[in-house]
């Protein structure tokens, strides 16, 4: 696994935000894959985190992330290469999957 180059990442976010609305495109803050959720509930919100947990198991790629009611703040990096790699655009694709 080998951190992603700035030009890499610039590549991948566009298009990993191709189908989304400007609102709901990820972005990078302080070096971080970043985006912040919107549901209808506490439950839809709690609900998804329990799914998305399931995949983070499954990559061994664990999300820093808060919930507060219906919003849920996901900040993605991969510490062990230090920096943003393949897997947190994979699990950022889980959870814009588990959104549908």
């Amino acid at each position: 696994m080998q951190k992603y180059s700035e030009e890499k990442i610039q590549i991948e976010l566009k298009n990993i935000n191709q189908q989304l609305e400007s609102q709901q495109q990820w972005q990078i803050v302080e070096g971080k894959l970043t985006k912040i959720f919107k549901f209808k509930s506490f439950i839809r919100a709690f609900g998804w985190m329990s799914q998305i947990a399931i995949w983070a198991e499954k990559l061994n790629h664990h999300p820093e992330w808060f919930n507060v009611y219906n919003k849920v703040e996901v900040k993605l990096t991969t510490h062990d290469v230090g920096g943003i790699s393949e897997l947190d655009f994979k699990l950022a694709e889980k959870m814009e999957l588990f959104l549908k």
